[in-house]
C-alpha cells in the first residue's frame, strides 16, 4: 500500500506543475458536466463529474481560482443537471446535511477526543422545534395524534424558518451543555454509553410525548411543516431564465429542491469557516490537548470543565441548524428518522475520513451517502430489473427472477459499512484523508 501511495503521490507532483492542473481542472468539469447532461440518469457519469471536487482540493491551484471553479461547480452546474435528474440535487443535499453533522461531531470526537454515540439527539431537537413551531402542532395540543380540525392555521408565519435556523443552533447548543454537566466525571467506554443514553431519551421522549399534551404527534410525527415562502416571480424569472437548459418549465416543488440545495450549501460554507477557525485558534489547541492528555492539559492550566462544555455545545449546534433546515425540507419529522443507528452513521463518516480532519469527514460524508444513496441502491434497482425480465445467468442458466431479494445490495448496507471500516483500521486507520498536525519547534539557537 505505501508503494502505490508513493506513486499516486509521484503522479499527483508531475501532472500537478505549472497551468497543467488548471486545464485538467478545467476540461474534467466541462466533459463530467457535458456526460451528465446528455445522460442524466447515468450515476457514472455523475460520480465522474463529482470527482473533479477532489482535484480541486488536491491541485496545487491559486485559491482564488478554486473557489471560482467551486462556485461555478456547485451553484452553476449542478442545480441546472440536478433539475434534469432531481435525484442528483437530493444526493448532494444530504452529502451537505450529513457533511455537517459529521462536522459536528469531529469537534467533539476529532478535536477534544470525547466519544458520543447519541449525537443524533442534537439533529432532533433542531428538527422538533421547527416541526412544533412551524406546523399547526401548537394548535392541536388536546387533540388525539393524527387529527387535525379542518382550517387549523399554522402558529408562525413560514418566514420565521431564517430566525429558526439560528434558534436551532442556539437551542441544540443548550442541550449540549445540559449533556455535558452531568457526564464531565467519566470519560471514554464510560461517556460513550452516557450519550447513548441520552440519544435513546430524546428519541423515546419524541415518540412517546403525545400524551398528556400532544407535543410531537407520537409515532407518526408531525406534519406538515411549513417550508420558507417563494414569490410566484422567483418561479417565473428562473423559468425564463433556464427554460432552454433545462429543457421544460420548473413546477414549485423542483425549485423548492434548488432552494435548498443552495442553502444546505451556504449553511455548510459556514460550518466550514467555523471549524477551521476553531481549530487554529487557542479554544482549538486546548482541545487537542485535553484529547492528547487530560492530566497534562490540566497541568498546563486548561480549563477542563469550559473547553469539554464548549466542545459539545459547538458540536450540537451544527446537527440543531441542519435540523431545522431537514424538517422544513422534508415537511415532516418522525422519531424514527433520529435512531441509534443514525449517530452511528455519522461517526462512521468521521472515522472513515479521517478523525479531526476537517476535508476527511466532509469525504466520509460524501463516500457513505453515494455508497447508500447511489451505488448500493443503483444495483438493488437493477436487479429488480433483472427479476422482471426473462434474462437468465449465463454459464450456470440461472434465470435472474428465481434470484432472491434477500441478496439486494441495499440490505447489506451496515455490513458493507463494517468491513469498509475493518479494512480502513488495517491499512489506513489515520482516515482517507488524515488529520494534518503542525509541527511546531523552536528555532534553533546559533552556538556562538
Amino acid at each position: 500500500m505505501s508503494k502505490i501511495s508513493q506513486l499516486l503521490n509521484n503522479f499527483m507532483q508531475k501532472i500537478g506543475q505549472g497551468y497543467t492542473p488548471y486545464f485538467i481542472t478545467l476540461l474534467h468539469i466541462v466533459i463530467g458536466a457535458s456526460l451528465v447532461y446528455a445522460s442524466p440518469r447515468s450515476t457514472i457519469s455523475f460520480l465522474f463529474l463529482l470527482v473533479a471536487m477532489a482535484e480541486i482540493y488536491y491541485f496545487k491551484m491559486r485559491t482564488e481560482f478554486k473557489i471560482i471553479a467551486v462556485i461555478i461547480l456547485m451553484l452553476g452546474i449542478m442545480p441546472i443537471l440536478g433539475l434534469r435528474n432531481i435525484f442528483y440535487l437530493e444526493v448532494i443535499f444530504q452529502i451537505s446535511v450529513f457533511s455537517a453533522l459529521a462536522l459536528g461531531l469531529n469537534i467533539v470526537v476529532g478535536f477534544a477526543g470525547l466519544l458520543n454515540l447519541g449525537y443524533a439527539a442534537f439533529y432532533a431537537v433542531g428538527a422538533y422545534l421547527w416541526g412544533f413551531f412551524g406546523s399547526q402542532q401548537f394548535y392541536l395540543l388536546h387533540e388525539t395524534p393524527g387529527t387535525a380540525p379542518v382550517g387549523t392555521p399554522f402558529f408562525l408565519p413560514q418566514d420565521y424558518f431564517y430566525l429558526f435556523l439560528i434558534l436551532g443552533a442556539i437551542v441544540a447548543a443548550l442541550i449540549g451543555l445540559l449533556l455535558g454537566l452531568p457526564v464531565l466525571r467519566v470519560r471514554g467506554d464510560y461517556l460513550a454509553i452516557v450519550t447513548l443514553g441520552f440519544g435513546e431519551v430524546i428519541r423515546v421522549l419524541a415518540n412517546n410525548l403525545d400524551k398528556p399534551l400532544n407535543l410531537t404527534n407520537g409515532p407518526q410525527g408531525i406534519t406538515p411543516i411549513q417550508r420558507p415562502s417563494l414569490s410566484p416571480e422567483v418561479l417565473d424569472g428562473f423559468n425564463s431564465l433556464f427554460n432552454g437548459l433545462i429543457g421544460r418549465k420548473v413546477s414549485e416543488g423542483e425549485l423548492y429542491n434548488v432552494f435548498f440545495y443552495i442553502l444546505s450549501l451556504l449553511i455548510i460554507a459556514v460550518i466550514i469557516l467555523i471549524a477551521r477557525n476553531l481549530e487554529d485558534s487557542k479554544i482549538g489547541r486546548a482541545w487537542t490537548a485535553i484529547r492528547e492528555d487530560e492530566t497534562a492539559a490540566i497541568a498546563m492550566g486548561i480549563p477542563l470543565v469550559k473547553m469539554k462544555l464548549a466542545a459539545f455545545a459547538v458540536g450540537a449546534s451544527f446537527a440543531g441548524t441542519m435540523g431545522v433546515l431537514v424538517a422544513a425540507s422534508r415537511t415532516f419529522v418522525s422519531p424514527e428518522s433520529f435512531s441509534f443507528m443514525q449517530s452511528i452513521g455519522v461517526l462512521t463518516m468521521v472515522i472513515l475520513g479521517g478523525v479531526g480532519s476537517i476535508p476527511g469527514v466532509i469525504l466520509g460524508a460524501a463516500v457513505v451517502t453515494i455508497l447508500n444513496l447511489q451505488i448500493l441502491q443503483g444495483f438493488s434497482l437493477y436487479l429488480s430489473e433483472l427479476r422482471q425480465s426473462d434474462a437468465v445467468i449465463p454459464l450456470i442458466n440461472f434465470a435472474w427472477r428465481d434470484l432472491s431479494t434477500q441478496l439486494d445490495p441495499a440490505k447489506y448496507q451496515r455490513l458493507l459499512f463494517g468491513l469498509i471500516l475493518i479494512l480502513m483500521m488495517i491499512f489506513r486507520p489515520a482516515g482517507l484523508i488524515p488529520a494534518e498536525r503542525r509541527k511546531r519547534q523552536p528555532a534553533e539557537t546559533k552556538s556562538e
